[in-house]
């Protein structure tokens, strides 16, 4: 695990993540598994394609997630004999 990349996921984040969260969690994940702290001229577009791809799913990940005993997500919903 790359021991930069911060859990983004409530409660151990406060607040909600945000874009530039998840951007730097993609980048530091592609700089990772790639072994290059910057792309080459001739590998930046992949690289760049995949720093996005994976800030996109990081997004779905963290919209899908139902954290149990979380009072944000909870709060959220209305209650059951409200309906």
């Amino acid at each position: 695990m790359c021991r930069s990349i911060k859990t983004l996921r409530p409660p151990v984040l406060p607040e909600e993540a945000t874009e530039e969260d998840m951007h730097a969690a993609a980048l530091q994940y592609v700089r990772k598994v790639s072994g290059f702290r910057a792309p080459a001229a001739h590998n930046k577009e992949v690289f760049d394609r995949a720093v996005v791809e994976i800030t996109e799913a990081t997004q779905r990940l963290l919209d899908g997630l139902e954290v149990r005993g979380s009072a944000t997500r909870q709060a959220a919903r209305p209650a059951p004999d409200a309906a």
